[in-house]
C-alpha cells in the first residue's frame, strides 16, 4: 500500500501526482509543488488475462509526515487507494 495516503503532503507532492498518473486516477491537485526527498517506489508487474498490469506504491520517503487519513479527508466517501 502507498504510504502517501497517510502523508500530510499527499495533495502537494509531485511523486504522488506521478503515481496517480500511472494509475490513471484523478489528481488531488493539478499543480503539485512539493518535491519529496528520497521517495522509494515499488512497481509490481503482473500478467492478468493476457494484459500486463503495473501497481505503483510509494513505500518510503524521507519527507513523509504522518497524517492518518489525509487522503480520505480530501476525498470523503471515496474508496482509499490500496
Amino acid at each position: 500500500m502507498c504510504i502517501c495516503v497517510n502523508c500530510d503532503y499527499v495533495d502537494q507532492c509531485v511523486t504522488y501526482h506521478a503515481v496517480e498518473h500511472q494509475h490513471q486516477q484523478p489528481h488531488l491537485t493539478q499543480d503539485p509543488h512539493f518535491e519529496p526527498i528520497d521517495p522509494t517506489i515499488n512497481v509490481n508487474i503482473r500478467n492478468a488475462d493476457l494484459e500486463i498490469e503495473m501497481e505503483w506504491d510509494v513505500v518510503g520517503c524521507a519527507s513523509f509526515v504522518e497524517s492518518p487519513g489525509k487522503w480520505a479527508r480530501l476525498r470523503p466517501g471515496e474508496a482509499v487507494p490500496t
